[in-house]
């Protein structure tokens, strides 16, 4: 009997460290949200569990239980999902507390930045309103649109929509085949993919707050 004993215990102790060192991976992955991450990617896609099987070869029961929390994924298992959704290992592991979900851009801390680096005059300079987060979904800018000669404004496209409000000045712009004139407090909103030009029509800089779903080129 007392040996008896004696082995119950030892395999008490064997599952007690097996429950404490799962409990310690468990709380130091925490802070990285992973199965909130795993969602999120699927809803993203608006996938579901089973089709998600089908793209990783995972059950579809196995994935529930990884977003719900219930089941430490591995390495082999995050790479897997990664290369669905087209991420690297390092968005699991980013520590969401510090993504600047919530971002504070002081007016001091705001760089100016021409249109075009390489010219030696721009028609216009803007200031990025959310450069310290990550992973926007919009962008937004101050920018200064100069003076210039109609015949060298040059139109670009970018992909997306965008949004102009103009605090100061006369604003002319061009969006397709369409002229549109802007006076402060005006706003305009348009396909970005349609090809687009800004000048200013007094002496000084027309200023205006834009925001685009985009990346401008």
């Amino acid at each position: 009997m007392p040996g008896k004993q004696v082995k119950t215990s030892a395999a008490e102790a064997k599952a007690s460290g097996k429950s404490t060192d799962a409990g310690i991976v468990q709380e130091s992955l925490r802070p990285y949200a992973i199965a909130d991450k795993l969602r999120t990617l699927r809803l993203r896609r608006n996938m579901g569990l089973a089709q998600l099987a089908e793209h990783t070869g995972f059950s579809a029961a196995m994935l529930s239980r990884l977003e719900n929390g219930r089941l430490v994924p591995t390495l082999p298992t995050l790479t897997r999902i990664a290369l669905v959704f087209g991420v690297g290992l390092d968005y699991f592991f980013s520590d969401p507390r510090k993504r600047h979900v919530v971002s504070v851009v002081r007016r001091n801390e705001r760089m100016l930045f021409p249109s075009d680096p390489k010219a030696a005059s721009a028609p216009w300079h803007f200031e990025s309103l959310d450069f310290r987060v990550n992973e926007r979904k919009l962008s937004g800018y101050l920018a200064h649109f100069h003076p210039w000669p109609e015949e060298k404004a040059v139109p670009h496209y970018h992909p997306g929509v965008e949004l102009l409000y103009l605090l100061e000045g006369k604003l002319e712009m061009k969006i397709g085949v369409e002229t549109f004139q802007l006076a402060a407090g005006d706003s305009i909103y348009f396909d970005a993919l349609q090809k687009h030009s800004y000048r200013s029509l007094v002496d000084t800089p027309c200023i205006a707050m834009v925001v685009t779903t985009g990346t401008p080129r």
